[in-house]
């Protein structure tokens, strides 16, 4: 690479995370989710004159960004809430996904100039998946019930897979070159499926096995970071599904992390991954905004209010597919669950489905899989319906991120869906039975010592049961220690850090003691800190439950 595209790449980075960041910020001044802020944004940069030609690269986003982003994802869904709704997520990610691909594939010759329905099979197969960020990123800021956000986010784990092998067949009986049967279908899908589990399971027992082993955060951050490229990478190179085999070691992984993971390496590790999810999910939502003068400029057979009417008209058909899969689709599993399953599950109720319809966000891969098309046909034949897929695509991701992650709070306040108390219940209970095996433990030690450590054991217990009397409401307790009072306590001990951190600062400005020592010390106080926010937080959210 010569020194001119070393710089020329250089200005397109700094640009692209000059506009995550400054767009970030925008979003969170505005309280609206990110993913729509830096989609819309990119869109009205694009058409700013002199702005560098920044164009998608499919193989960037599938072996780049999707693995981190993916591991991500899988990393922050809880195995048993997955677990327990598989049926509703397969339902979704594998049903959903097909009644997506056979419906496109026979409305899209009724309006789409060009179009059979071999053509319908293969835009249906790129618009099917949805967004594994966008859905839930939005769902979770607006206090959606937890079991929706759970479904979701299985769904869109699970479903670039499906969506990724319809193409597959799509391209295959598009390009002529394969004949696909329903067995051939059911054989590939089962190898894609387990041996991309399969995959991503080995390498996490491995990596696990070298977890236990390492206790030093530079090396165990580089290692979480490279871990979901192997698993990536390995399925790939033998046709397994890449997108399963990272799931399945994030989700594995996750699980173990509480066994390997020192205290200190977590804290790192969760700053790092945060970081970097942050700005690879913001280059790719400001990618996809940015990509619109080269759609359009691909297309000159069709007039702008043309590609207007069908972009609309194909963003509804999918809006109405989702919608009217999803009662059918809630019901069956309800009735797999309850009757074979013998699950103890609620009947889903309208208004749930109709969230769950209401949350189809598709996103980047959708895109870098319609540029990642072929240009020519398997006579040769230049494959001129390709970039009206592209565009159609462009108009879903546009319209299904601002238009229903738009309207989706307002949607939820009005159904009564807004809140979840179930969550706050829960963590109540766990921190109640953590902070009594505390008091438990602390009483067996005080008969183990005796006198001798007789203040020391006073002042724990006293503080351990100020916070069980704030998780507990005072119930049953000696002492009349409220959350107003657990607030005030939590307000002065951030008062006294200020002190401790201000009088650090000023010996460091006297020359009394160097940097290396004030950093040490700017740790431990930040740590502290850290841990009387949480709890700040944690007692906020439960008053504002509680009102």
């Amino acid at each position: 690479m010569q020194g001119g595209e070393i710089h020329a790449l250089e200005i397109v980075l700094l640009l692209l995370l000059l506009f995550v960041v400054a767009f970030g910020d925008l979003a969170r001044r505005l309280n609206v989710p990110y993913p729509i802020v830096l989609v819309v944004a990119g869109l009205l940069v694009s058409f700013i004159p002199g702005i560098p030609r920044i164009t998608l690269n499919p193989d960037v986003i599938f072996f780049v960004v999707l693995p981190p982003l993916l591991f991500a994802a899988a990393w922050v869904t809880s195995w048993r809430e997955f677990s327990f709704n598989l049926v509703s997520i397969f339902l979704l990610a594998f049903g959903l996904v097909s009644f997506t691909v056979l419906g496109v594939a026979y409305a899209a010759p009724w309006f789409l100039p060009g179009f059979d329905w071999r053509m319908g099979l293969v835009l249906g197969a790129v618009v099917a998946p949805t967004d594994a960020i966008a859905a839930t990123s939005i769902a979770k800021r607006i206090g959606l019930p937890k079991r929706i956000v759970d479904v979701l986010e299985g769904e869109s784990l699970l479903n670039d897979a499906t969506g990724l092998l319809a193409l597959e067949f799509g391209l295959a009986l598009l390009l002529g070159n394969r004949t696909s049967t329903v067995a051939s279908g059911i054989a590939r899908l089962t190898y894609l499926t387990v041996a991309g589990i399969a995959i991503g399971l080995v390498i996490g027992v491995i990596v696990d096995w070298i977890e236990h082993r390492v206790d030093d955060a530079p090396i165990e951050i580089a290692l979480s970071i490279l871990t979901p490229y192997v698993a990536y990478l390995t399925a790939d190179s033998v046709r397994a599904s890449g997108v399963l085999a990272v799931v399945a070691c994030g989700l594995y992984l996750s699980r173990m992390s509480s066994h390997y993971f020192s205290p200190n390496v977590r804290l790192q590790v969760w700053a790092v991954w945060d970081s970097l999810t942050f700005i690879l999910n913001g280059f790719v939502f400001v990618l996809v905004g940015l990509q619109l003068p080269y759609v359009m400029a691909g297309i000159r057979d069709h007039s702008h209010r043309e590609l207007l009417l069908y972009g609309a008209l194909f963003s509804a058909l999918l809006i109405v597919l989702r919608m009217v899969w999803s009662m059918p689709g809630a019901s069956l599993a309800y009735l797999i669950r309850k009757r074979v399953l013998h699950q103890r599950v609620p009947r889903p109720k309208a208004r749930q489905i109709a969230i769950v319809g209401w949350t189809g966000m598709r996103g980047v891969i959708s895109l870098a899989a319609a540029i990642a098309l072929p240009q020519t046909l398997e006579n040769g034949r230049p494959f001129a319906q390709r970039n009206l897929i592209v565009f159609l695509t462009f108009s879903v991701i546009l319209v299904t991120l601002v238009l229903q992650g738009l309207t989706l709070p307002t949607l939820v306040r009005a159904l009564g869906l807004a809140g979840d108390r179930e969550a706050d219940s829960e963590e109540k209970e766990a921190r109640r039975l953590i902070l009594e095996a505390a008091l438990a433990h602390l009483e067996q030690s005080r008969q183990k010592d005796g006198s001798e450590f007789e203040d020391v054991y006073n002042d724990l217990v006293h503080h351990y049961r100020h916070r069980l009397a704030t998780v507990s409401e005072g119930e049953g307790l000696e002492d009349d220690f409220t959350s107003v009072h657990y607030a005030r306590s939590i307000e002065l001990s951030r008062d006294l850090l200020g002190v401790e951190r201000r009088t650090a600062v000023h010996l460091r400005n006297q020359r009394r003691i160097g940097d290396e020592v004030l950093r040490q010390l700017e740790h431990e106080l930040d740590l502290s800190e850290a841990r009387l926010s949480a709890g700040k937080r944690s007692n906020d959210y439960r008053e504002s439950h509680r009102q």
